[in-house]
């Protein structure tokens, strides 16, 4: 069986956000008086925006209701890439150069005001045949859900297709929706071992990513 489609993640894959987020949200809390618990940042990376904004306001205690952290929050992070957008090397050319050969989708964690704000700003809004944030589906990362509606939008079997993602959540939805698995891992936050066990190919950067490396999978 050979690959006809790839899904891509977006952040850590093709912008490198998690340290943006990460930075954002810790200080959002901090203005609130609250501190991140020691496992937020590694359950936040993948869930949802519904999710991780519970998760502040419930869990971490910001006394705000989750749908304002996370107006609060978006706004923030839609400001920081106004400012900047943080490419990863390589990126868009590994985007194009996969486009030229299969149709791509994004299955992504972020809010669909930062996908298609990003895309735009890439100039890769017409790269993707359909593009998915965890909030049009039921659970985020690293459930399946939005793995699962993208190939299904795409018309496809996940058995024929391939998901890129650098983060353990990630992998694991990629790797529970039957996707083949290539990793991208993050050199600030790696993921866990049993995550990265779920590739079927692991590659260093974006420059790896060729049509090449993805037709030799399965």
């Amino acid at each position: 069986m050979t690959i006809e489609a790839v899904v891509f993640d977006l952040d850590g894959v093709i912008i490198d956000t998690e340290e943006v987020w990460e930075e954002v949200r810790r200080g959002y809390v901090a203005e609130h008086g609250r501190e991140f618990l020691p496992d937020s940042q590694s359950r936040m990376m993948g869930m949802s925006t519904g999710e991780w904004s519970r998760h502040l306001s419930e869990d971490v205690g910001v006394p705000r209701t989750p749908e304002e952290v996370a107006a609060d929050v978006l706004g923030r992070m839609a400001g920081r890439y106004r400012e900047a957008l943080p490419l990863i090397p390589g990126s868009v050319a590994a985007v194009r150069r996969l486009a030229d050969r299969f149709p791509l989708a994004l299955a992504s964690s972020s809010a669909r005001i930062l996908i298609d704000q990003v895309l735009e700003s890439a100039g890769l809004s017409d790269a993707f045949r359909t593009t998915l944030s965890t909030e049009e589906v039921a659970r985020g990362k690293p459930a399946p859900d939005v793995y699962l509606a993208a190939v299904e939008r795409l018309g496809l079997d996940p058995g024929v297709c391939a998901a890129v993602e650098d983060s353990s959540n990630g992998l694991r939805a990629a790797g529970a929706a039957g996707l083949a698995v290539i990793a991208v891992p993050h050199g600030v936050y790696p993921p866990a071992a049993d995550a990265l066990a779920l590739a079927s190919l692991v590659i260093e950067g974006l420059d790896d990513l060729t049509v090449e490396a993805v037709e030799k999978l399965r």
